[in-house]
């Protein structure tokens, strides 16, 4: 496995290393002991996958303490454009967020740490996007950010993406009372 830092401190892009030949492929999409090298501790305890059609976008969700979940992500069928934005209380990078591209044909991962908000969009027809979880679920911690908040200013590939009733609903980051103290971060940005 290849481990590529992104700007972001502890969030991965991972190539696995694929054997295929005339009849496909095998790879490893975890190993612990890789896993720990590279300072992503944790086991998952919670496996989720859902399909997207094309336009489709997801997010930004993330949940709060003490359920806040780190993230193994793959797409299994088709592309999508994936986006993590640090909420790391702190962080020298509070408030970036960082995107790329996952897809069935590139094979890549992405790990991204508890205290970030995640989100997607599908870029082909039915999306089939996997990722483990190092916490469970929990609908009482469950929050997020609105997909297009304007002080975030991500560039998604999709002019007008469809996007769920509740998911457009989500307050901006300096909507968030946990995060008040931190919106000075994102002025100076500005």
């Amino acid at each position: 496995m290849k481990f590529i830092e992104t700007p972001i401190e502890g969030l991965w892009i991972i190539e696995p290393r694929v054997f295929e030949d005339e009849r496909g492929f095998f790879m490893e999409t975890y190993h612990q002991e890789r896993f720990k090298a590279h300072g992503i501790v944790g086991g998952f305890v919670q496996q989720n996958h859902s399909r997207s059609k094309r336009g489709v976008l997801r997010g930004l969700h993330y949940q709060r303490e003490p359920f806040s979940q780190g993230k193994l992500i793959r797409v299994v069928r088709g592309e999508a454009f994936d986006v993590a934005v640090d909420l790391r209380p702190g962080s020298p990078t509070f408030g970036t967020w960082f995107g790329t591209n996952l897809s069935s044909e590139n094979k890549k991962l992405l790990y991204i740490p508890a205290g970030f908000a995640h989100g997607f969009c599908a870029l082909t027809d039915d999306v089939d996007f996997t990722y483990s979880c190092t916490n469970v679920y929990s609908a009482a911690h469950e929050t997020g950010i609105i997909w297009n908040d304007p002080d975030l200013a991500i560039s998604w590939p999709v002019a007008d993406p469809i996007v769920s009733a509740k998911d457009q609903h989500l307050p901006t980051l300096k909507a968030m009372p946990e995060y008040n103290s931190h919106v000075d971060i994102l002025s100076s940005r500005s």
